[in-house]
């Protein structure tokens, strides 16, 4: 289940109501790992792509490739746009888990190469400095890890990237709270960022006092906040989340804000004399769902100025390069539990705000301001793509860039060049840069090259079809590599969760395996998903599941038609939203050989009160203790009783979203039933099966492992055994 937060820290919206180097730079001082911060583990990982390479020999994409693939994220421009840092990630395989480092290149992709380990990188503006987020101690020991060891914290840390001391990196902060969402300001003098100070309203007894060496239990944690705890995060520390300066050189932060309230990252006035953010200023915030509004606060004297005013979320401000206007995302709240935001101007004292996205009736993301100030370049997903978009302060937009692809907008140069991320169907994310007047995406890294060398992937087809009451519905069907019409092969159902989410033409690692595996892998948008505008995603509204089922059934009888699925061998799967669909599946139709059901929500009535927020409570039109029987229409748990598609159960023991008690539920009510059933608690897991990377291995494995099980024997005879372990 998606929960759509803001920006800053504990309070989110809901999920219905409710992601230089110059060149006189020595190539030593830019290539070479800065001493005290560990280089990545080349060896091992180059040890794991020797088991890709091994079982390359199948031409297929098996789980041994799977530990060898990588990430980029976060390309950033330098401001003599001649060279491009980004954060490259990679798992590792002896502590399973993901780590990531910062990379640097030239801005045509040459003398790619390891920078520096951290994250969230950002350069001075003059371009001779690079600021960046990595795990530290106060006393100055830096561990750069993804999660921080006990004792320490994300610090800011300074690398000096040209002229005298090039490569020499300096720890800015040396808080005992994590640093986030850092920025420089204009004249490169400072670092804003955000940070948890803490408060603690303490509830205390008088307990009488313990014997001497004796051993008590702890005392136990008092909750009195509305929200209390957060998926991956658990428990949500005491304090609010408020904004800091710190001298760039290094030196002791001075706090901006305060109050009982969280604010959010923060943007400088080209002037150096304010900083903008957005949040919701009252002591009450968590009882104000989606609703946040945009400030600005004096550096010097820290007044705040409330510059929206409306019912309703107003986030994520941009300011214009002469600092006369404010871009940001928002729109007027109404009775819809969920809705299409639109993107903003206005002046920078607040006045004139008008809408500028032309009616697009799709929520805008990476909104960045063109060079000149007279325009704001920003993402959209529609049918499935992202792509960028532009629009003038009259409220004129045009489409920039069109492709089967999932283009991001990263930063943009004073002379036109934009960075970002892109991925295609058969492409993992990679870096590219385009110039906004030629808008042909250039790809500058190829991250995933050597794992996919030699691998034959699955044709990916896009379908549209009507849906059972006429709707238009589009979705794509992910076929073997080495597929014959002729031939009958089981197909797998894919749902999406959200269920305010979209399926995209990116690259998919599972589908791709799945259909290595020798399964068709259908998967599609349904109505409530977004990029299809405000009418689809309100088709859900009161009603979910509902009518969406139907859109799901109508496309496994498209795929039928074409003749090449087994009616008999078909399989469902899904997790939160999708693990929602699929248990809600098994009790309406009998027509799949087996089910995956994953993290799923099985009983509305218990699940609102259980899982991380209050916010599902605003999804259904009654509170359940006013009017439970929306709740209980809604559940799959009361169709139980119609289930007879033996059903495997997935659900990660830390999940918070949707917890592990919901999939417990429909654990008892099939087992009592003796409708084959098994539970799989994953260990280490929140929201979720696969964020371990052995647990995304397992996840694959358990799921075509169940399929198996419940596959005819013609098909299952017809398959190739090589295929099936989905690894070596």
């Amino acid at each position: 289940m998606s929960r759509t937060p803001t920006r800053h820290g504990r309070r989110a919206a809901p999920a219905g109501l409710l992601v230089l180097l110059l060149a006189s730079a020595s190539p030593a001082a830019a290539g070479t790992p800065d001493p005290g911060l560990a280089a990545p583990d080349v060896a091992a990982r180059a040890r794991t792509r020797t088991r890709a390479a091994a079982s390359a020999d199948t031409g297929r994409l098996t789980l041994d490739h799977y530990m060898d693939m990588e990430g980029v994220r976060d390309p950033k421009l330098s401001p003599d746009e001649s060279q491009i840092v980004y954060v490259r990630s990679w798992m590792d395989p002896m502590t399973d888990s993901h780590k990531s480092a910062l990379w640097i290149m030239n801005a045509d992709g040459s003398r790619n190469r390891y920078l520096v380990e951290g994250g969230s990188p950002r350069w001075s503006p003059s371009g001779d400095r690079l600021a960046f987020l990595a795990c530290g101690t106060p006393g100055g020991d830096r561990s750069a890890l993804e999660e921080c060891d006990e004792g320490s914290h994300r610090q800011v840390y300074v690398r000096i990237m040209s002229g005298t001391g090039a490569g020499a990196v300096t720890q800015v902060t040396r808080v005992t709270e994590d640093a986030a969402d850092i920025a420089w300001s204009p004249d490169g003098g400072r670092i804003a960022f955000r940070m948890l100070v803490p408060h603690e309203d303490r509830w205390s007894i008088d307990l009488p006092k313990r014997p001497e060496g004796a051993e008590w239990t702890p005392d136990p944690r008092i909750v009195d906040r509305l929200n209390y705890r957060a998926d991956r995060r658990g428990f949500l520390p005491d304090g609010y989340q408020h904004l800091f300066t710190v001298p760039a050189t290094g030196g002791t932060p001075r706090q901006i804000t305060s109050g009982e309230w969280d604010d959010g990252s923060p943007h400088w006035s080209p002037d150096g004399r304010a900083l903008y953010f957005d949040g919701l200023r009252l002591s009450d915030a968590d009882y104000h769902v989606g609703e946040s509004e945009i400030y600005a606060v004096d550096v010097s004297s820290g007044d705040v100025r409330q510059l929206t005013h409306r019912n309703g979320p107003d986030h994520s401000p941009e300011v214009s390069p002469d600092g006369r206007h404010i871009a940001y995302v928002g729109v007027d709240s109404t009775h819809w539990t969920f809705q299409i935001q639109k993107l903003y101007v206005m002046d920078a004292d607040g006045s004139n705000p008008r809408a500028i996205e032309g009616g697009l009736d799709r929520t805008p993301s990476d909104v960045t301001w063109s060079p000149g100030g007279d325009g704001v370049y920003f993402t959209v997903g529609t049918d499935g793509a992202h792509d960028v978009y532009l629009a003038d302060l009259d409220g004129n937009v045009r489409r920039v860039t069109e492709g089967e692809h999932v283009l991001s907008l990263s930063d943009i140069g004073k002379d036109g060049t934009a960075v970002g991320t892109m991925s295609t169907p058969h492409r993992p994310g990679d870096v590219v840069s385009f110039r906004l007047s030629s808008p042909k995406p250039r790809w500058l890294t190829a991250v995933n090259a050597d794992v996919l060398e030699g691998v034959r992937l699955g044709d990916v087809q896009e379908i549209r079809y009507h849906s059972r009451d006429g709707l238009p519905i589009q979705g794509w069907v992910v076929k073997p590599p080495d597929f014959d019409p002729a031939k009958k092969y089981p197909l797998v159902l894919y749902i999406h969760g959200g269920p305010w989410y979209m399926y995209t033409v990116g690259f998919d690692y599972s589908f791709q395996n799945l259909a290595a595996n020798d399964y068709v892998v259908l998967y599609v948008n349904p109505r409530g998903s977004t990029g299809y505008g405000s009418d689809f995603v309100h088709g859900i509204e009161h009603a979910y599941p509902g009518k969406d089922f139907d859109d799901l059934m109508a496309g496994v009888d498209t795929v039928l038609s074409m003749g090449y699925v087994n009616p008999k061998d078909m399989y469902v799967t899904g997790c939160s939203g999708g693990g929602v669909l699929s248990s809600w599946t098994v009790g309406h139709t009998d027509r799949f050989a087996a089910a995956v059901v994953r993290c799923p929500v099985i009983d509305w009535l218990s699940f609102v009160g259980i899982t991380d927020g209050p916010y599902w409570y605003h999804n259904f039109e009654h509170f359940p203790w006013e009017d439970p029987s929306e709740h209980l229409r809604r559940s799959p748990l009361m169709y139980a009783g119609h289930v007879t598609t033996p059903t495997l159960l997935m659900t990660g023991v830390k999940d918070l979203r949707t917890p592990i008690p919901q999939t417990e539920e429909f654990y008892e009510a099939l087992k009592i039933q003796k409708v084959p059933t098994k539970m799989i608690r994953m260990n280490d897991e929140w929201h979720g099966t696969g964020s371990k990377p052995s647990n995304f291995m397992r996840t694959q494995l358990y799921l075509m492992k169940w399929f198996g099980e419940y596959m005819t024997d013609d098909v299952a005879a017809g398959r190739k055994d090589g295929h099936l372990a989905g690894g070596g």
